[in-house]
């Protein structure tokens, strides 16, 4: 197939200035693109790079103001980065996706494998599995008994998933993520610590994506759970009986202590923590590193240990500064 910027404006709902039949032949960076290659600005900080990119083609906002004439074709979308997001999501489901099964492959006894799957070798994958239609499971992977996958789903290679826990359709774990290991519970007898037994699970729903070496332990008895569309970044931590809503994104090395419920639509930095047994509503901000030991109401915007509202987070930073002209004011 040919690509060009006429063919990506009719793919993004755009409109085009310039050649719209230049061929395009891949992406790169605005300050690294080649010619045939298309390239985007949504950030206005990159904007001064239109002047000088060698790419053929830039995705930009309808609005955007160039300020004076550009070589390369324009095309203009209502939102550019969610254009991009729309187009290498094209392109990649035009790649060809591995099919059938490798050996050696370990089956359990009562799991059936779908026509169209892919298992990677050494995979295994325990008894009375049930796996949906166009699942992946790269290689090294370990499937426990009982677990159900739904369809369209990919684990990429080595990741773990314990026994009897479900994960939804068209969702993706990256390589070395962890699923349903035991909550960390541990009871106090005298100098000892007695492990108490955890034989819950985790279900993790539809259209989430879990990324590499993330963490998400069975709950003690219930359900851990990652609600429908929901993004975990790599190096996460999910305690067991979390509940996370839909639509959250976590950044990496967040962790979230045992027991709280998170609700849904909040942005998360990286390195957060979240103390247990506590409750978070809808629609919050959380800047990177943030502490947050009570519970969040909705639409908040916190940061800082204790987290507090950003506008008084800044506010007592200047205070800090000033800190030391005080005192020597003394």
């Amino acid at each position: 197939m040919r690509i060009t910027p006429n063919l990506i404006a009719s793919l993004t709902g755009g409109t085009v200035e310039g050649d719209g039949e230049i061929e395009l032949t891949g992406f790169g960076k605005i300050e690294e693109a080649g010619k045939g290659c298309i390239t985007f600005i949504a950030n206005p900080k990159y904007s001064h790079f239109i002047h000088t990119t060698e790419a053929s083609a830039v995705l930009v906002n309808a609005d955007f103001d160039a300020g004076a004439e550009v070589r390369p074709t324009l095309i203009r979308v209502r939102d550019a980065y969610a254009a991009l997001a729309e187009l290498l999501t094209a392109f990649e489901s035009m790649k060809p996706q591995p099919r059938g099964v490798e050996e050696p492959v370990h089956v359990g006894e009562g799991t059936e494998l779908p026509e169209d799957c892919y298992i990677g070798a050494f995979a295994y994958i325990g008894r009375g599995v049930k796996l949906g239609s166009g699942v992946r499971i790269y290689p090294q992977c370990y499937i426990g008994d009982g677990c159900e996958i739904g369809e369209g789903t990919v684990l990429r290679a080595g990741v773990r998933v314990y026994e009897g826990c479900r994960i939804g359709s068209r969702c993706i774990v990256h390589s070395g993520a962890v699923i349903g290991a035991d909550g960390f519970g541990f009871a106090p007898k005298g100098e000892i610590y007695e492990k108490i037994p955890q034989i819950g699970n985790v279900v993790i729903e539809d259209d989430v994506e879990i990324g590499a070496n993330t963490c998400i332990d069975r709950a003690t008895f219930g359900h851990t759970r990652v609600g429908r569309g929901t993004k975990l970044d790599n190096l996460i931590q999910v305690a067991h009986n979390v509940e996370l809503g839909q639509n959250n994104v976590f950044a990496a090395q967040t962790g979230i202590a045992g027991s709280t419920r998170i609700g849904h639509s909040n942005r998360v930095g990286g390195q957060c923590g979240f103390a247990g047994h506590i409750s978070v509503g809808d629609h919050n901000e959380f800047g990177a590193q943030s502490g947050i030991p009570n519970s969040v109401g909705d639409g908040k915007r916190l940061i800082g240990y204790p987290a507090v509202e950003a506008r008084q987070f800044a506010k007592t930073q200047v205070y800090l500064k000033r800190l030391e002209s005080l005192f020597a004011k003394k």
